[in-house]
């Protein structure tokens, strides 16, 4: 039996027809959308455990390159099975393709680069590093499985407003994301400890400006590919990120006596 059709089979041992699994599918975007808002009154009063808001009160720290490297490995892994290990015709169509390369140029990045060129970098509590490999499983299934298998677009679909716009602002919002990672991770001359002021680029306009590039990209992503799966994926993030620029934002104002008082928390002029 090759591989596809291997794991169709053991797609339809879970699912008794594709009508239940799209169910499932659709469920599981509504779920990760009611999480977002649980998130968003939890951050209210609390930030996410991680970096330099950790504590021990969220488990033993793991070692951050070993965390961000595992923790979004699924992310990459699942998905790369899905598409070439099920018999799909969505994965010949050509905005499904766009949309599945949007994904995979992230996560390509975020997994297998990122962690590599991190330098130094706070340990992950436990807690916050189960959790995000839950999650890149969760996610990583639910978008490609439906992309790969039930997304159906019009065939003037990467003509329209809405995929273009949106894809504009994935390769905006991806580019920003990694510049910023970029200008954070050089902040540091070798050997140099502690935190400094982070500056060119959309730093210049807003604290946490890697934050704001990568809500941009999802945003764009929800816009091209315009369903509740990808919309509820861009929420989650918008929820998670904004709150993380926010804290940050109020640290370097806190910490740095000099910090720009003209720089906003994630969005240039606004907020």
């Amino acid at each position: 039996m090759n591989s596809p059709v291997a794991m169709d089979a053991l797609l339809s041992r879970l699912f008794s027809s594709e009508e239940e699994e799209l169910y499932i599918l659709d469920c599981m975007a509504y779920f990760m959308v009611f999480m977002a808002a649980c998130t968003f009154v939890t951050l209210l009063f609390e930030n996410i455990p991680y970096g330099r808001y950790a504590t021990s009160r969220y488990g033993f720290p793991v070692h951050a390159r070993f965390a961000w490297f595992v923790q979004e490995l699924p992310a990459f892994f699942v998905p790369v099975c899905l598409v070439a290990w099920t018999s799909s015709s969505k994965t010949s169509v050509l905005p499904n393709q766009l949309l599945i390369a949007m994904y995979f140029c992230h996560y390509i990045q975020r997994s297998l680069i990122y962690p590599f060129l991190i330098r130094g970098g706070k340990p992950t509590p436990f807690v916050s590093f189960v959790l995000a490999f839950v999650f890149c499983i969760y996610n990583g299934y639910m978008q490609i499985r439906y992309l790969s298998h039930y997304a159906v677009y019009p065939a003037h679909w990467i003509t329209h407003p809405c995929f273009i716009i949106g894809s504009v602002l994935w390769l905006v919002g991806w580019l920003v994301n990694v510049h910023a990672d970029h200008i954070l991770r050089n902040l540091r001359k070798p050997g140099e400890t502690g935190y400094k002021i982070p500056t060119g680029g959309l730093f210049e306009y807003v604290s946490g400006a890697n934050f704001l590039g990568e809500i941009t990209e999802w945003a764009g992503f929800a816009l091209a590919g315009h369903s509740v799966q990808c919309s509820a994926f861009a929420i989650f993030t918008t929820v998670v990120l904004a709150s993380r620029a926010v804290a940050h934002h109020k640290w370097y104002l806190a910490k740095f006596e000099d910090y720009p008082k003209n720089r906003k928390a994630l969005i240039p002029f606004v907020f």
